[in-house]
């Protein structure tokens, strides 16, 4: 008879930045409870956010606010579990999520150092769908030590991922703005921090395309291709803001206020919208039908074992397959417009592949940023390999 040994459950620490959040941290202090740590790093609260941390038994370091970035750096350096967890002060974990990490902490994969979740936003007292891009990927829960933010961005200096991260089930609730006038002041505030990082163009055309070309295309594709006007007047409320910050962050510029709340050591000119891509390149292909499907899983396969990060979105699984699929019931532009989407969510997308004519007349309705191609994608691999 053979003994199983025990293996010991890994350790959870959750960390949280906040500063006057004496309304909205208690619940998101209760919803990380199962943690083996909570750490709060507080930036200079006047009212009982450090008193409530406490009372619930959180670690509180209080440091004058340096930044986004920073702050969640000291954060990290503080943990001392196995992972870590980062949540916001309007943000709960939901007990579907709790489940999803409790499970991934009782047997991680050794290989495994990241793990993203969907991010459930609610606005004004109701929640949002389509319209606030759901299920919108988050990266953030991690393996201690495997990842920094960085500090050169004033804001969404979320982390770069290395590698295709584990998706667990289960939501992240978003509070977001509760009033129209908080709303509003997170619409300007996050226009400002924004901008920061978009170097003044000195072609005319640059800011039509800012003002008003990006804006227009971002409303329909949010409201009709993507659906959100199923979130009703919520929904058309929150794009209409998003779309408006976008403007914002081009009117700044061109005034020349952008800027104005980087931190230390920002560099302006770094990419705008999006994210850095780093580590291996990114393939995801895309086929319909047998035929088709098992070409492109052959050609992935390949692609994978040169060191590339793939991803297949096919009409039907193929059976026993190992590599991450998407199974749509039918690949049509609406359906792979979202795919697509949610893949470039978990981690940018380097080159699409269309496997078949199907495929390749659908995926030639999409917009040319949800489709980047590598005609060279071999070289590309030799060169990130060497």
């Amino acid at each position: 008879m053979k003994l199983k040994l025990a293996v010991a459950q890994e350790t959870l620490t959750a960390c949280l930045i906040v500063q006057d959040e004496q309304e909205r941290l208690p619940a998101a202090l209760a919803s990380v409870a199962f943690c083996d740590e909570v750490i709060v790093i507080d930036g200079g609260s006047r009212d009982r956010t450090v008193a409530i941390a406490k009372g619930a038994g959180a670690r509180v370091i209080e440091n004058p606010w340096p930044g986004f970035a920073a702050q969640r750096n000291l954060a990290l350096d503080a943990a001392q579990s196995d992972w870590v967890l980062e949540i916001d002060a309007d943000e709960r974990v939901s007990p579907q999520l709790r489940a999803s990490i409790e499970v991934l902490l009782a047997d991680a994969p050794a290989d495994a150092d990241m793990a993203v979740f969907a991010l459930r936003n609610r606005f004004l007292g109701g929640g949002l769908g389509a319209s606030a891009k759901y299920p919108a990927y988050r990266s953030r829960l991690f393996r201690r030590g495997a990842y920094r933010h960085n500090e050169s961005r004033a804001v969404h200096e979320g982390l770069e991922l290395r590698v295709r991260p584990l998706i667990l089930a289960g939501d992240l609730e978003h509070e977001l703005a509760g009033s129209l006038g908080e709303a509003l002041r997170d619409t300007w505030r996050y226009a400002s921090l924004e901008s920061v990082h978009v170097r003044r163009p000195s072609s005319p055309l640059a800011y039509v395309k800012g003002l008003a070309l990006r804006p227009a295309a971002k409303l329909v594709y949010r409201t009709f291709v993507y659906g959100g006007w199923r979130d009703g007047w919520r929904g058309l409320l929150k794009i209409g803001l998003d779309v408006a910050s976008d403007v914002l962050v081009w009117l700044l510029v061109l005034s020349g206020r952008g800027g104005t709340e980087a931190p230390a050591g920002a560099e302006p000119g770094a990419a705008h919208f999006g994210r850095r891509r780093v580590g291996p390149l990114k393939v995801v292909a895309v086929a319909d039908g047998a035929r088709s499907i098992a070409t492109a899983l052959a050609r992935l396969q390949e692609l994978q074992g040169r060191g590339a990060d793939v991803t297949l979105i096919a009409s039907e699984p193929p059976p026993a397959c190992e590599l991450p699929v998407q199974a749509l019931a039918r690949v049509g532009p609406v359906a792979l417009l979202r795919a697509l989407d949610a893949e470039s969510d978990v981690r940018p997308i380097d080159s699409v592949l269309a496997v078949g004519t199907r495929a390749r007349l659908v995926l030639a309705m999409l917009p040319g940023g949800l489709r980047p191609h590598l005609p060279d994608l071999d070289a590309e691999l030799e060169l990130r390999s060497s």
